[in-house]
């Protein structure tokens, strides 16, 4: 590497520098006290560790943005971290162990191995929250609320809407369409791409009956309002009592929701199926007009614990920390800066750390160095005693 490119950061790698790292910390913080007062203990996971801890259950489809490296104390294969969530599943399976519900909430650095879109950073500062040890529909309603209120501290709720999913709905329609393993690869693909043209040319080359053609060309359409649960129903009355479960359990959640947050604005999206290999149930995500991705996302994945040996009902949502302040239009208050003389006096002493325990900046002159452009105020000695004065 060329000297001019040392200072340089890999591509897609990004820093916080001043002030914006200071208003990153502040919604950090702020997060973490929402966290707490809603009963979610902290917790922070190593930022590297056995890849095969970190590429179990929901960690497989982040297997090829996982950065692996060997480790030079034993000489196995280790992975920094790409998602939080499966450390926080085996925690909670294997460290603390507790059979009652477990609140876990966390807030670190992740590192992707690819970018998830191309403006994307590489390095996101993961926050979020998990519920365990639960697999009604009160711990989804929590975890939903728990992320519009997330959004809603760190000021990106302008505008906010939630869109809701189920992967019941699919997997009961796959249990009557008889597709094969590379069939329903391909229609999975399809759902996941919008790509509706090339859909119909894929429906009509099945051997199926005329009616279950027809759902599984209908369900990338089914995205949009409340209504969009009632043309399902109608959609799906033959279809398994899976799917019409799933339809109801997002009816239900989608009310409770609209009571906690009567102005949120509720999209249904039936073919969402971002994680289906590992979520068993509700998918969500936030969005925000002024971003083109969902800025978090969550849903229900019950079987996480079982390739940990503990199988526990989990839900919960994380978000890109980073991402959320960019979108905020919160700013800062400065704080008043303080300049104190090179003086050594004890009275001095004692005032510059009274200042600071009340929440004032106090910078000391430092002598040969120009006075601190940023400080408004000094330190003076005045009959006796040190006060502050403007500058």
């Amino acid at each position: 590497m060329a000297l001019a490119d040392r200072w340089l950061l890999p591509e897609g790698v990004q820093e916080l520098l001043p002030p914006q790292a200071r208003r990153v910390e502040i919604v950090r913080r702020r997060l973490l006290d929402l966290y707490e007062h809603w009963g979610y203990e902290l917790v922070m996971p190593p930022v590297f560790e056995h890849l095969e801890s970190l590429l179990t259950g929901v960690g497989r489809d982040l297997e090829l943005n996982t950065v692996k490296v060997t480790d030079q104390l034993s000489g196995h294969t280790v992975g920094v971290r790409a998602d939080i969530t499966p450390q926080v599943a085996r925690i909670d399976a294997h460290r603390l162990r507790e059979s009652g519900v477990t609140r876990l909430c966390y807030a670190g650095s992740v590192v992707h191995a690819l970018p998830t879109q191309p403006l994307a950073s590489r390095n996101p500062l993961q926050v979020g929250a998990e519920l365990f040890g639960h697999s009604g529909i009160e711990s989804d309603v929590e975890v939903i609320s728990l992320m519009v209120e997330t959004m809603q501290a760190a000021g990106v709720d302008h505008e906010l809407s939630i869109d809701l999913g189920h992967v019941g709905v699919f997997t009961g329609l796959m249990e009557i369409a008889e597709l094969t393993p590379e069939q329903k690869d391909q229609y999975l693909d399809i759902l996941q791409r919008k790509a509706l043209p090339e859909l119909e040319a894929f429906i009509s080359a099945l051997n199926a009956e005329a009616v279950i053609k027809q759902c599984l060309l209908e369900l990338p359409r089914l995205n949009g309002g409340v209504e969009v649960l009632e043309s399902a129903r109608q959609l799906f009355a033959s279809a398994p009592q899976l799917v019409l479960d799933a339809i109801e359990y997002l009816q239900q959640l989608a009310d409770r929701i609209a009571l906690r947050f009567p102005n949120l604005d509720q999209y249904f999206d039936l073919s969402e199926l971002r994680g289906y290999n590992y979520h068993t149930g509700v998918v969500f995500a936030a969005y925000s007009p002024a971003f083109g991705q969902a800025i978090a996302k969550g849903g229900r994945y019950d079987e996480i614990g079982r390739d940990f040996g503990r199988a526990r009902p989990a839900t919960g949502f994380s978000a890109d920390l980073k991402t959320l302040v960019e979108l905020s239009g919160e700013q800062l208050t400065d704080t008043q800066k303080v300049l104190a003389p090179a003086v050594e006096d004890a009275a001095l002493l004692a005032k510059v750390k009274q200042l600071r325990a009340d929440g004032v900046t106090v910078l000391y002159a430092l002598s040969g160095a120009e006075p601190a452009e940023k400080c408004t105020a000094q330190l003076e000695q005045c009959d006796g005693e040190w006060v502050v004065t403007d500058l």
